[in-house]
């Protein structure tokens, strides 16, 4: 009677596993994997009474800057579908900036990019990964998404356009290639 029972048993469990299989595949049949292009505008303000982006710690008594390790910097910036400051608003650009090497040139970056505009309204890129400073052009991972981008997976390049050094202000070329689920 022992083997009898057992045998079923186990021919139940690998029923049950492939349900459980079948059900959780079909569910992204109907979806249809996408591949989108976005290019994005960080508008950013270090400084002044509008500031964008701030340091908000570093290493007891060491300089906080950009390049000094250990500086963490917090960040909301605009983010527009062109590079001019008057370009309509698409999103934001929420998250930390951490100087991550002691030499200064490596940061690693945790951003969300929040989108406001009526087509992705709601939707988020989540960006992370470390960064060269120096590069003319840094490269960093896409590790998620939600609403339009749900399991976004892809890459993001960052190249700064312009810098006014009077007003602390830069603007950021973003290109982002994400593949997804909508």
């Amino acid at each position: 009677m022992a083997p009898t029972s057992n045998t079923s048993l186990a021919k139940l469990s690998l029923f049950l596993l492939f349900a459980i299989f079948s059900s959780s595949s079909k569910a992204y049949d109907r979806h249809q994997l996408k591949e989108t292009n976005l290019t994005l505008y960080f508008q950013d303000f270090s400084s002044g009474p509008n500031a964008t982006s701030a340091i908000v710690t570093g290493i007891p008594g060491r300089v906080w800057s950009f390049s000094s390790f250990g500086t963490i910097v917090v960040a909301d910036d605009r983010i527009t579908a062109g590079p001019h400051m008057d370009s309509p608003q698409i999103a934001r650009g929420q998250g930390i900036f951490t100087t991550s090497s002691l030499d200064g040139v490596n940061a690693h970056i945790m951003y969300s990019i929040v989108f406001t505009n009526r087509e992705y309204n709601g939707s988020t890129l989540e960006i992370q990964g470390r960064v060269f400073n120096l590069a003319s052009a840094a490269e960093t991972a896409v590790v998620g998404g939600t609403g339009k981008f749900r399991f976004a997976t892809g890459y993001a390049t960052f190249q700064t356009v312009s810098f006014d050094a009077t007003l602390f202000y830069s603007v950021t070329r973003c290109n982002i290639t994400v593949l997804h689920y909508s």
